[in-house]
């Protein structure tokens, strides 16, 4: 019989998803779990389904699929694990192979011994330097008991202004929580868009453009400042840059690896501030392993480590410790930074590198932005798409993409998630066999007719300019032709207000060269680019020297009308 002692500290993804393996792994070993919480192994990310009432019995949130709550009584019955809640670890003795830990409602000190410990102490939200935090109605969205706070508070009628500090993961994710059209919700942002790091600017100045348009207020490039309020209660949020009306407020400005009781341990950390880790999950001492949001990553592309606290790392390092703390040698490689959110009615994806971090990196790269439909167009169920595309030049290996809109984002993303894994190029992209039927995808994969205007575009086949690039000529009083190739309907609906716009159905252009000037730089544009694209091929193809398109089209276009 096994009479291996595994202690895990940490319950809530990355512990209990370790004890699991172990236990299917070793049926004797003794599994003791220590949380400092009240609730262990619960879904951090469905908190936002609960808030928005789409999830409307908050023990689902810490269930199993077949209905069971996931107590400690749960994890001695089906698991045969042993979970202690509310009780803290406060040091580890490496010599002795012991962890004093503390119940946090008596003060009450115990010792466990261990043959093996698995640190799975995650994070803990940064608490910004902002005044007057503790205020009523200052809200997180990091614990079970937060989204229970908040939605006592939306039930009660109490949150009319809504003012959500940060717009990442976590800030989108309660954006999406709390928005309605009873309610003003503005998000700040001391960065220039939403998803800073996440999402390139362009690609988030576009996902704005779209929340916007639903009524969501953006401040961006703004600090806040101090909270101002009455009676106690948060009334006004102050930034460098003016004040809003808010009853409620939501930080949401990240996490940092919960690293103290490691580090008081010696433990290497990182220069992440993470847990150091190797291949297996081991720290710097054999016996100790680590996993979650609380240790360092290796990026698969850049060899460079990076922080990247998200739930499927938790789960899927669990996996790899239960084998490691029973006897194996399976191995934890690296991450992508792949990751999916959906926010009013919109789908965010993402994977690899984005262009402003390869260029950062030193990278030689072209990237792309498409335009297109998620589906054959005729079927009832597409909708519009973007996808941004970023290769590295001379080896044509694909780095990077993202994606945003009412469409199917998350599988192209996947799909180039497991290609980059594997280092596969452009080229490799171009001959994947997908599946195709009208309701499922288009004959051609939205992703691989991206990688081929990518292709084009590195071919020189396809010469174009961005949006932003097409903005910043305009602001510049460049002296150019911006050829719009709708048609008049589609023109009058909604159109750059310019003098050097020009409209020409691409239907009547061969027809009509005589009237676009042949002395001119032309830049064509339309819908989604396609039509662009056919326009500059057309124009060159009659002998017309400087020629481009704009990526995307009006559907890549964030911008004002008229603010040139």
């Amino acid at each position: 019989m096994s009479s291996k002692k595994i202690l895990i500290i940490g319950g809530v993804a990355a512990g209990p998803k370790t004890a699991a393996r172990a236990r299917r792994l070793d049926p004797d070993a003794q599994i003791t779990i220590l949380e400092k919480g009240k609730y262990i192994s619960f879904a951090g990310c469905g908190m936002p389904f609960y808030l928005s009432g789409k999830i409307h019995d908050f023990d689902h949130l810490y269930s199993t699929s077949y209905g069971v709550k996931r107590d400690p009584e749960f994890f001695k019955s089906e698991r045969g694990v042993d979970v202690f809640t509310g009780m803290e670890a406060i040091s580890i003795d490496r010599a002795n192979k012991r962890v004093i830990a503390r119940n946090v409602d008596t003060g009450e000190e115990r010792v466990f011994e261990y043959d093996k410990l698995v640190l799975g102490t995650g994070s803990y939200p940064i608490t910004p330097p902002i005044e007057n935090l503790d205020l009523k109605g200052v809200y997180r969205l990091n614990h079970l008991e937060d989204a229970q706070t908040i939605k006592q508070a939306l039930d009660a009628g109490e949150v009319n202004d809504v003012v959500i500090i940060g717009t990442g993961f976590i800030g989108m994710e309660a954006v999406d929580a709390v928005f309605s059209p009873m309610r003003t919700v503005t998000v700040v942002e001391f960065r220039d868009t939403l998803l800073p790091g996440i999402l390139d600017p362009d690609m988030g100045t576009l996902l704005y453009k779209n929340f916007y348009e639903q009524g969501l207020e953006g401040r961006f490039g703004e600090k806040v400042l101090r909270l101002e309020g009455e009676d106690g209660r948060v009334t006004k949020v102050i930034t460098d840059k003016g004040s809003i009306d808010a009853d409620a407020v939501i930080l949401a400005v990240g996490v940092r690896p919960n690293v103290k009781l490691a580090q008081e341990a010696g433990l290497t950390i990182g220069e992440t501030g993470a847990i150091v880790v190797n291949e297996y999950m081991q720290t710097s001492d054999p016996d100790i392993y680590a996993l979650g949001d609380c240790v360092e990553n290796t990026h698969l592309l850049t060899g460079k480590k990076v922080y990247a606290p998200m739930a499927t790392y938790a789960n899927r390092q669990g996996r790899v410790v239960g084998d490691n703390v029973t006897g194996g040698k399976s191995t934890f490689k690296g991450i992508l930074g792949t990751g999916v959110l959906h926010c009013m009615g919109m789908n965010v994806a993402r994977t690899g590198l984005g262009e402003v971090q390869a260029r950062a990196l030193g990278y030689d790269i072209e990237s792309i932005l498409v335009a297109t439909f998620d589906m054959t167009h005729y079927h009832p169920n597409s909708n519009k798409i973007l996808l941004k595309m970023i290769v590295e030049k001379n080896t044509r290996k694909l780095l990077g993409i993202q994606g945003i809109g009412k469409g199917e984002v998350a599988k192209r993303i996947d799909v180039a998630a497991t290609m980059m894994y594997y280092g596969g190029t452009l080229d490799d992209l171009l001959n994947l066999d997908l599946g195709y039927a009208p309701p499922y995808n288009t004959p051609i994969d939205p992703m691989v007719h991206t990688g081929m205007a990518l292709k084009n575009k590195l071919e020189g086949v396809a010469n174009t300019y961005t949006p932003q690039e097409v903005k910043e000529k305009l602001a510049r009083g460049e002296d150019f032709v911006l050829l719009d190739v709708r048609t008049p309907q589609q023109f009058n609906m909604r159109h750059i207000e310019d003098d050097r716009v020009q409209q020409l159905t691409l239907g009547e252009l061969r027809e009509k060269l005589d009237q676009v000037p042949g002395d001119k730089e032309i830049v064509t544009v339309c819908v989604m680019g396609t039509r662009a694209y056919e326009a500059s091929r057309i124009l060159q193809g009659a002998g017309f020297k400087n020629v481009k398109f704009m990526e995307a089209g009006m559907e890549g276009w964030p911008f004002d009308m008229d603010d040139f």
